[in-house]
């Protein structure tokens, strides 16, 4: 409804029915109405006036003195009659505040030259509630925080407008384009000047794309570009018969002009369509086929790129438009005008000294006569940044040419060929001047310097840059989405300030639980973990604020309980900067378990009685160093370990023939390791982990009595073994990175993992101890007592209970094999990066199987499973894990896929 404005000048005298009296006495003598003001525009002269006074009346919510302050009318001011626009100016001054509804301006009295004002306004109505109606419940939830709206406000025409405009955007992202909103206004009347707004919703049917046309593409099928369209897809069909739409942008029409042909067809309007035959079949998965502006304009732009990769660089869009069927869905018609195709012809360079031509054009790697394409030349420049490098930009700035440019210019083209020149400016080497940082409120700076190779006085190298990066986001203390190198160079003096920008994180974690069980007493768990620790402060009082930290170290402590079925003690600390010059880690841990069977045969349940009659306990020492290497390059490392335990069973049968004794394991570690994922540790976009590990033991049987060894109380005295494990890990990116700050990306997970359990004396058996378990989630369990590795295998039992066994190998229900091999796959995609969650589905291949002998190891005979699963990231706890697999090998024709399918739950760290 427009806007009236109206402007109101009345002369008020005392008259109408009333009139000023004085008594005197007991008689009334009519005083004179007051003539200057009913006559005071009628002055042929302006005359002067004084505003005497201003009086508001009408206000209910608003202050007289705020009226008075809007208007820009003053006691004292100054006015002209006739011939003043202050009162106008008063009026609209009021009305631009949309608070009113209607404004009017009277004189009430004149004295002299004192003139009397009235300001009389009306106020808007005030928003007291609003509802929705034609819509759902959860819609309307969600349209109550998209529409703007706040109970209390004052209602204005743009405000309806507003929201109407909210709600129809928020369904024609859903693809109802045809909705119609309707906005009622209702008197409230239990609050004094306010209004119900109701929002009257007609959805209508959603307009799905039923048909996408292409004309002009000669030289590219129809599919090749439709699949170019992300956002704009077509709805599935259902029936095998062709489809009979007619295409305004085939060849047959060309002789139409592109407006007159849509027309003559009826396309430019719904209710002129033309009939349509039952359509071919055509089924997407997951795919909504919803028309959204904004995704087809740029699936419009994606087709022209697509054009342009494979050497069409003129090909453009010359018309397009959206027009429906009769059954009221979206049909989209594309004209294209490709071009030529065009190659690339002679590249020849300008400008290099560093390095030559031949150098510069294989490490350009492009070609005479490829197919040309803009976007692959920009890349292979460097013109468009990429963290891998590789191209002609990363040649330079790895050896300090901060200022280093490249500018490809095209000098000839001919037929299908271009020819260009690469002109480059080297420029001078840039030497690092200043390298500051901030934002480290907990972590003391040299923790952070000694991660950093960006070093005072050394080149510039963008791989430095990144390689950085990559070191403090594997700290953990920082959110690594937020670490910022703040490169500014300074061409004139040829150097570089680096200026490290970072955001501390939350690194520590705390486990607890508690709880009371019959029979079985107290349980819990309480553990810490501080990943940002300072033992050099842990007798400063004042460092405590609430723990000391800051210096990097690593300390763990964690104590579990199930009454006396189970306890467990251990400890742990690390320090990555042993003596605080080079990288070289060293860590003690300790641990200490009991796992009793405290099983009452009497009551048949668990009795804490029964808890030193059989059980298995275990104690453990560990120190190791680590080194970082430099050859073949610094991503590898070393670490030596001398690890012992100390296994004591009572009545526990736990592994065939090993029930009752002591034993104790000394070994000796050496692992090759090379890291290089990342750079977030939670969730590695790029890179690859590899490791190599021997452990092994003293050869007892060597200088033991081989008699020894039939003793059932002697043979497993000492453990003797040796040991090899080879772990393998690769993080790919697949597609375009994507979303608002451009984090979002599917990512492939390759890895293969193997084991070995050997034995040095053929004479004697094979160790039960730290062997491999295969199953579930790869959680600990009793065996991990022994010092088994636990292996994940999602979809399959630890347990096998099956008749007959999926693994034929396998002699019990539960698994001890010396050999195992596993493979993986999984495709990754990112929920949240964020520091304070992250959150990542995937879905899942994997392949793994156990044996006895080297004799029946057999790589191919695997047991494979799929699935889908969530990772959840929360600094405080962990990372929590859920899947669900579907073994492939357990599937039954009495089971099914139901049957063979198994949930998993992980917790603490990403299972082996």
């Amino acid at each position: 409804m427009p806007k009236t404005y109206r402007i109101f000048f009345f002369v008020v005298i005392v008259l109408f029915t009333k009139t000023t009296s004085a008594q005197i006495g007991k008689d009334t003598v009519p005083t004179s109405i007051n003539v200057d003001l009913e006559s005071i525009f009628d002055s042929k002269t302006p005359k002067e006036y004084t505003i005497a006074a201003i009086k508001v009346t009408g206000t209910q919510s608003f202050d007289a003195n705020l009226i008075v302050s809007i208007s820009g009318l003053a006691v004292g001011d100054k006015v002209m009659i006739p011939g003043t626009d202050a009162f106008s100016k008063a009026i609209n001054n009021l009305w631009k505040q949309n608070l009113i509804s209607n404004v009017e301006i009277y004189f009430t009295r004149l004295i002299g030259k004192n003139l009397y004002v009235e300001i009389s306004i009306t106020e808007r109505p005030r928003l007291s509630n609003f509802k929705f109606v034609g819509v759902k419940k959860s819609e309307a939830d969600d349209l109550t925080a998209k529409v703007g709206l706040v109970k209390g406000r004052v209602v204005t025409e743009n405000m309806k407008r507003s929201a109407e405009d909210n709600i129809r955007k928020f369904f024609v992202e859903k693809g109802y384009r045809n909705i119609d909103v309707q906005v009622a206004e209702k008197k409230d009347t239990a609050i004094t000047n306010s209004v119900l707004l109701t929002f009257m919703v007609d959805k209508k049917n959603k307009v799905r794309v039923d048909e996408i046309y292409f004309g002009g593409n000669d030289n590219v099928a129809d599919a090749k570009l439709k699949k170019q369209m992300k956002g704009t897809k077509e709805m599935s069909r259902l029936s095998l018969t062709p489809s009979k739409n007619v295409n305004p942008y085939s060849d047959k029409n060309s002789s139409l002009g592109f407006k007159e042909y849509l027309k003559e067809n009826g396309y430019l309007s719904p209710s002129k369509t033309k009939e349509l035959v039952d359509p071919y079949f055509r089924f997407k998965l997951f795919t909504s086929a919803k028309f959204n502006d904004k995704k087809y304009a740029e699936d419009k732009n994606k087709i022209v790129d697509y054009y342009n990769s494979i050497g069409y660089r003129d090909a453009v869009i010359v018309a397009d438009t959206q027009y429906y069927n009769n059954k009221g869905d979206m049909n989209i018609a594309i004209k294209m005008q490709e071009g030529h195709k065009y190659y690339f012809g002679n590249i020849t360079w300008r400008g290099n000294t560093k390095y030559s031509d031949s150098l510069l054009s294989v490490f350009l790697g492009i070609k005479k006569g490829e197919t040309y394409n803009v976007e692959t030349l920009n890349k292979r420049l460097g013109k468009q940044a990429s963290p891998d490098g590789g191209d002609i930009s990363s040649l330079y700035m790895d050896d300090g040419y901060l200022f280093f440019r490249v500018d490809p210019v095209e000098t000839a083209v001919y037929n299908d060929t271009i020819d260009h020149e690469i002109r480059i400016v080297e420029g001078p080497q840039a030497t690092i001047d200043n390298v500051t940082i901030t934002g480290n409120d907990k972590t003391k700076e040299y923790v952070i310097r000694r991660e950093l190779r960006t070093i005072p006085g050394e080149k510039f190298s963008r791989a430095d840059i990144i390689r950085t990066q990559r070191e403090l986001s594997q700290l953990g203390f920082f959110n690594p989405e937020k670490i910022n190198p703040g490169v500014v160079p300074y061409p004139d003096k040829g150097t570089v300030d680096i200026n490290w920008a970072l955001e501390e994180k939350s690194s520590d974690q705390l486990e607890l639980s508690a709880g009371f069980g019959g029979g079985i007493g107290l349980t819990g768990t309480l553990g810490v973990t501080f990943n940002n620790f300072s033992i050099n402060n842990i007798f400063k009082k004042s460092a405590w604020s609430p723990l000391p930290t800051g210096d990097g170290q690593k300390l763990s402590l964690r104590v579990q309980s199930n009454g006396k079925a189970f306890r467990s003690y251990n400890f742990s600390f690390t320090e990555p900067w042993l003596g605080g010059k080079k990288r070289n880690s060293f860590t003690v841990s300790y641990y200490d378990t009991k796992y009793a069977n405290a099983y009452n045969p009497l009551t048949g349940g668990y009795s804490s009685a029964y808890a030193d009659s059989s059980y298995i306990k275990t104690t453990g020492f560990g120190i190791s160093l680590g080194k970082q290497l430099k050859w073949p390059d610094d991503y590898f490392s070393i670490v030596y370990s001398l690890n012992f335990q100390q296994y004591k069973l009572k009545n526990y049968n736990i592994f065939p023939g090993l029930t009752n004794g002591n034993s104790s394991n000394v070994s000796f570690k050496v692992t090759l390791a090379r890291s290089s994922a990342g750079p977030n540790p939670i969730f590695p976009t790029s890179g690859s982990n590899f490791s190599l590990s021997l452990q092994f033991t003293p050869p007892y049987s060597l200088f033991r009595d081989i008699a020894l060894y039939n003793d059932p109380t002697q043979k497993y005295k000492y453990v003797e073994f040796h040991k090899e494990r080879f772990n393998a890990e690769w993080y790919v990116p697949i597609g375009k990175a994507h979303g608002e700050e451009k984090n979002k990306q599917f990512i492939l997970k390759a890895a293969a993992k193997f084991g070995f359990l050997g034995r040095y004396n053929t004479n004697i058996e094979l160790s039960p101890f730290e062997r491999f378990q295969l199953g579930d989630a790869g959680l600990s369990n009793s065996f991990a007592l022994l010092g088994y590795d636990i292996i994940a295998h999602r979809g399959y039992p630890v347990y096998d209970n099956s008749d007959p066994k999926i693994n034929p190998d396998q002699s019990s229900a539960a698994n001890f094999f010396p050999i195992f091999n596993k493979y993986t796959l999984e495709l990754r995609y990112p929920f949240s990066t964020s520091a304070s969650s992250t959150i990542y589905g995937l879905a899942f291949f994997e392949a793994a199987n156990g044996w006895y002998t080297f004799k029946d190891y057999n790589p191919f005979k695997l047991r494979r499973s799929v699935g889908l699963g969530m990772r959840f990231f929360l600094p405080m706890f962990g990372l929590l894990g859920f899947d669900y697999g579907i073994g492939l090998d357990r599937i039954t024709p009495t089971s099914g896929i139901k049957g063979a399918a198994k949930f998993t739950f992980m917790l603490g760290q990403e299972p082996e």
